[in-house]
């Protein structure tokens, strides 16, 4: 028992939870934002791109500003146009998804990149204070789940907040189930008077916010800096968390969780210098990637109208 008490105190362990926690919260609100795309039929490549933009857009407002605050609702306004952006070619004119949700990535990446450079220079490094931990009071002293859940920013209570309201959104509100069913089957809901069309803008409009909040958390929490594709990939990982969860906000929450965990599990071992290369240790979190998407995608039960564009009022899609 003393063994288990002194493993559950543990600074090392508290510390490896609070890591493990904090590189799952970006993924956590990406892949929240996905919920509200794939349930309504879209599948969203898109978000890599969107977090990145929200990256900039927060930091560049939150440092010139210096307020957090402004900065958080600068990173969500940019992801919600970007998803009405990525709407337009998907929704209106009916292109391929997972092409246009590439395309976005691609320049969103380039866009970012320069507009940090005029904007800044090309050699500046600018930082800023980030938002400090709050300590719950009597929750932060549990052993293991404290300094998991109860130690952290304003922005991961937030999360967990979101995590709540979109589990009630999606599977309580009249709108959830309008999402829903235009997922499933568009022509069948707009039968039922559903304006699918301003159901998948709306869908990837939130979506976008709650992935662009994902990318403030990097930019004003995480690192409290910007750099060129700093989101490393994290985008498409929230896509094999949406996979893994089953699409329901507390499974994503789970996912994600194991996912960061993985990501905190490669940043220490590379300090412990136990004889694995680094490069291998990298590679852990998108070799969990992998092994989900491999193992997991055929079992997940997609949407039924998942990647399909809808025209309206016509038999064909």
């Amino acid at each position: 028992m003393n063994v288990m008490e002194s493993w559950a105190t543990s600074t090392v362990i508290a510390g490896f939870l609070a890591a493990g926690m904090r590189l799952a919260v970006p993924i956590m609100l990406a892949a929240l934002g996905g919920i509200y795309n794939e349930r309504a039929g879209m599948l969203n490549v898109g978000l890599e791109g969107i977090m990145l933009a929200g990256c900039l857009g927060g930091f560049v407002v939150g440092f010139h500003t210096g307020n957090l605050w402004l900065g958080v609702i600068a990173g969500v306004i940019t992801g919600g146009l970007l998803g009405l952006f990525l709407g337009f070619f998907t929704v209106t004119l009916g292109a391929d998804q997972v092409v246009a949700g590439i395309a976005l990535n691609l320049l969103s990446v380039g866009i970012t990149s320069f507009l940090y450079r005029v904007i800044f220079g090309a050699n500046a490094q600018p930082r800023v204070e980030g938002f400090p931990r709050i300590h719950l009071p009597f929750l932060s002293q549990i052993p293991l789940l404290g300094p998991l859940f109860f130690q952290q920013s304003i922005l991961t209570y937030l999360t967990y907040g979101l995590v709540v309201l979109t589990a009630v959104i999606i599977f309580r509100s009249a709108w959830g189930l309008n999402i829903i069913a235009t997922g499933e089957n568009p022509e069948a809901a707009e039968t039922l008077g559903i304006a699918v069309h301003r159901v998948r803008y709306t869908a990837l409009a939130v979506g976008g916010m709650i992935a662009g909040l994902g990318g403030v958390y990097l930019s004003l929490d995480a690192t409290r800096l910007f750099l060129d594709n700093m989101t490393a990939g994290r985008g498409y990982i929230a896509l094999a968390i949406l996979v893994l969860g089953r699409r329901h906000p507390f499974g994503i929450m789970g996912a994600a969780l194991l996912f960061g965990a993985a990501d905190a599990l490669q940043l220490r071992t590379q300090l412990l210098g136990i004889g694995i290369p680094f490069q291998f240790m990298l590679m852990l979190p998108y070799l969990l990637t992998m092994v989900v998407l491999a193992f997991f995608v055929s079992r997940t039960g997609d949407p039924a109208a998942l990647g399909l564009p809808y025209r309206r009022n016509r038999g064909d899609r």
